[in-house]
């Protein structure tokens, strides 16, 4: 969508819900459609991704952060919000509708089962499929490419990697058949964890 009509759809829709006294802008994020600015009282789209939505897609995201500004910043995505949201037109989803588009990052990781996700930052630890299971599973590893080759994802990677078969392997049956099942993530930090393949882009 031509971004002077974004802008003109969003500051309509504003001001019909009481923002008069709050801005509109564009920014350069890429997993995140839009963002309500408590403190500087403004809402921004990303800029690269409005370019790629259709009207719906942008009142639809428009209307999540007004919605923010509505209740607060004490209120995320809780029932008030959602109740807020509901009542002035949105879906009250908290994602992007997994229909719209998306902006593809370097680095690309794929299951076994072929599901795949995209992020803009080498990962840091290892990650598994959201989809093959709801917990880190070693089972379900994510093998990463950036840019469609394989390259070195660091030490830090390698060592925990190997961490996790050693722990896979030892847990496998005695007729000899590895069946891995889920790895405790608290063990490994913060980051290691399910990855949502084809993450969803967070409205804001």
């Amino acid at each position: 969508m031509d971004l002077a009509r974004v802008s003109r759809t969003a500051r309509e829709l504003m001001d019909q819900h009481g923002l008069k006294g709050w801005t509109f802008g564009f920014d350069d994020a890429m997993r995140r459609a839009g963002l309500c600015d408590h403190g500087r009282r403004r809402i921004s789209l990303s800029a690269p991704l409005a370019r790629l939505y259709d009207e719906a897609d942008v009142r639809e995201t428009v209307l999540h952060e007004i919605a923010h500004a509505l209740v607060g910043p004490r209120h995320g995505h809780d029932g008030t919000w959602r109740a807020a949201a509901r009542r002035i037109g949105s879906s009250g989803r908290r994602c992007v509708d997994a229909k719209a588009p998306a902006i593809d990052g370097p680095w690309a990781g794929v299951c076994t089962a072929g599901h795949r996700v995209t992020r803009f930052r080498r990962p840091m630890r290892p990650l598994s499929c959201s989809l093959c299971s709801r917990r880190f599973a070693a089972a379900h590893l994510l093998s990463w490419t950036y840019q469609g080759q394989v390259v070195p994802l660091g030490t830090r990677y390698e060592s925990e990697l190997r961490e996790i078969l050693a722990e896979a392997a030892v847990r496998a049956p005695a007729n000899g058949t590895l069946v891995v099942g889920p790895v405790d993530p608290g063990r490994l930090g913060a980051e290691a964890g399910a990855e949502s393949p084809e993450g969803a882009t967070a409205l804001g």
